[in-house]
This record gives C-alpha cells, structure tokens and sequence, in this order.
C-alpha cells in the first residue's frame, strides 16, 4: 500500500521523519538550512514559499509561485520562457531570426502574464539549475500530484529538469497522467563508460585540458581546503560568468548561499588556486544522486586573459571527478560546441507540467507553448546546436 504524503509548511519542518538514507539526510539538511529565514535571504533573485513533501521513503522541497516575474528561471517558468530567452537571441546567426522571435517573445510575454503563467507548484525543486530525482513510483507520483491539486487547485503542477536519459520512465508516466511535456533547453552529458565514452579525439582534449593546470601553476583545492573565508571571492567568481557574462536571471548565488552548502555539504566546492600567489581563480559546486552529478555552480575570473585557459581548467578539473566516481556528468547548457568537442552528446530537456484542472484561459499559454517549441523551438536548438 502506497503510504499517504504529507506537505510540510517551512514552520514545520522539525516534524517531518527524515528517511534515514543518503538523499533523505541531504533533504534534511538542505530544508532545515533554508528554514532559518526567506530565500531571499541566500539568493535575492528567488522568493518563493518553501514547503517538503514527504512521500515514501523520499523528502522532496516543493515551491510554490503566484507571480514573481523576476525570479530566477528556477521558480518563474516566465523568466525561463521569455525573459532569458530575449537575452539569448544573439546566439542567433541570422538577423531576421533574431527579429522575428524577438517579435514573438514580446506578444508571448503578454499572453503568458495573462494567463497567470507563473501561478505554478514546482515539485523536487531544490531552488538550482539542474534538479536530480530520487526513484519513484507511479503510485508515488500520483498520490503526490493529488495531494498538491488539492491544496493548490489554482495552479499549474510543475516537474522541472526531465530527460530522457536520467527520467525517461518518470516522463512516460507523467505523459500518460495527461501531462504536457514543454521542451525547455538542450543540455550536455557526458559517461566515461560504457558505449557513450568519448573518443580518441575528445579524450586527448580532456587530458589536454587538465594538463593546463599544472602548466600554468595552478592547483586544484578540494571542500576540505576551503573555508568560510573564501566564500566572498568564489561568490565573486561564480557572479563573473554567469552573472554577468551570462545572465542576473541564473539563480544570484552570494557568499551566504556558498556558506550555506559549503558548511552543511550540500554542493561539493573546488577551487582552482594559483601556487604562486594564492589567489583563487576558478570554482565549481556540485552534488549528485544516484548514479548522475550535475555543476549549478560554475565560475572562474573572466578579467583574466582568456589564454590562461581557466574554463578548460575547470572543466577537466569536473570530468576527472565525474570520471573517478563513475557518474554520469549532466553538464547542463551553453558552451555548447565545446562540450560536443570533448564527447558529451545533446538531448533536449523538459518541464512537465499538468494544467488539466483549470479553465481554459489559464490553460491557453501553455498549450500554445508546448506547439511553438516542440515545431519551432526544439527545431532551431537542434540547427544551431545551442
């Protein structure tokens, strides 16, 4: 018998039966964490109210929106869908591309806002840009998606971070629950094993790349090396690229928020410091579940010259310990002919959501995108290879 769920408000999480597993005692730790105050507090650009669902033998955080247009991607499916997606019409070659979804997106912003499209309940949403999934079964599934219509029957049900390599049974589950499965963005993976291992090409690159650290006189630190101390700059390097060479609506990670993970473990924190100086120069945070780790944090020093190689650095640095763990390394999106070079394959990424429950304006914005990015979207992403 499939065992009852139970959604905890933020003021109750001292009363949840945390599973005495791995990920359970991660749940624990990152929920209590985030209850000491609003999320605001560790990352400016998220306010949602926080909640965990027990269910089973798992702990899941749920967030739950009404509106909040600035928002981070990783709560607002507006700012994923329109606000980013404007910043990143330049990747596009073609002007007159570039001008016509720049058309596109503006009438679909209005459209969306109309149809209250951030009025969402995002399940497993652990607040970063790649969400990994505990085992779940359809039971599971069910009883949760029940429990969360019924206490939030105005909004949409949301399952971020799905591909079909780490969640294709959970997708086909949800498809036949009748939810729609809207492409989001093309991610990277990369395994070190098996039949997807890279070549002889992207092989000698990786081993090229990691070759640059000592090259150039750097090292690599691992958690046990850094401390509250360093904080401040990683936070700085981490606001480099994907603040400011990327984008402010990536999630606005700041020294609390790497306090945060570094004390309680709940991203893995490197650095790439120089021998000579001791300054810390590149970072990268990670965590894993199951047999899949994923890099929400990723930085490095971009007022450095570009020859200093940093980013090749950083990322030989996460495939060797992708490599000496035996994980799959979900290397999410961007740099994206890098990454091809270097033996990860694309696969396109989705968000599930369900909106059968509510009327038909609300469900229109939705409708509409699931048929413009599964004909136009998904089509360009896979043209341009983004």
């Amino acid at each position: 018998m499939t065992p009852t769920p139970v959604l905890f408000s933020s003021d109750a999480f001292g009363q949840i039966r945390w599973p005495s597993h791995k990920d359970g005692d991660y749940a624990r730790r990152f929920l209590l964490a985030l209850q000491a105050g609003p999320t605001e507090t560790f990352v400016p650009n998220i306010r949602t109210s926080l909640y965990a669902l027990a269910l089973g033998n798992a702990v899941m955080p749920v967030t739950v929106n009404d509106a909040e247009y600035g928002n981070s991607y990783v709560c607002s499916p507006y700012t994923h869908y329109v606000s980013y997606a404007r910043q990143e019409l330049y990747l596009l070659e073609s002007a007159a591309a570039r001008a016509a979804l720049g058309g596109l997106l503006h009438g679909l912003g209005l459209l969306l806002k109309a149809c209250r499209f951030n009025r969402a309940v995002h399940i497993n949403n652990w607040l970063l840009s790649t969400n990994l999934y505990p085992e779940l079964t359809g039971e599971e599934i069910d009883a949760a998606v029940r429990l969360l219509l019924e206490r939030f029957p105005n909004h949409t049900v949301i399952f971020r971070s799905l591909c079909r390599t780490t969640n294709g049974a959970l997708m086909d589950h949800l498809k036949r629950c009748g939810f729609r499965l809207v492409p989001s963005r093309q991610v990277y993976l990369l395994r070190q094993k098996g039949e997807l291992v890279p070549n002889a090409k992207a092989r000698w690159l990786l081993k090229r790349d990691a070759g640059l650290i000592d090259k150039h006189g750097y090292e690599t630190v691992g958690p046990d090396r850094l401390t509250a101390a360093d904080m401040p700059r990683l936070a700085e390097l981490y606001r480099m690229l994907y603040l400011d060479k990327y984008s402010r609506f990536n999630p606005q990670f700041g020294a609390p928020f790497l306090e945060l993970v570094h004390r309680e473990n709940l991203l893995e924190l490197y650095a790439i410091r120089h021998r000579e100086s001791g300054r810390l120069d590149a970072v990268l945070g990670f965590y894993s579940r199951g047999d899949v780790m994923t890099t929400p944090v990723f930085g490095y020093d971009t007022s450095l010259p570009q020859q200093a190689g940093l980013y090749r650095m950083l990322s030989a640095a996460l495939v060797g310990i992708a490599g000496e763990r035996g994980l799959l390394l979900h290397e999410s999106s961007g740099a994206a002919q890098f990454k091809r070079n270097r033996g990860a394959v694309a696969e396109i990424e989705y968000s599930a959501v369900y909106d059968r429950h509510l009327p038909p304006g609300r469900r229109a914005g939705w409708k509409l995108l699931e048929k413009l990015l599964n004909g136009v979207g998904v089509p360009l992403l896979e043209k341009y290879k983004l």
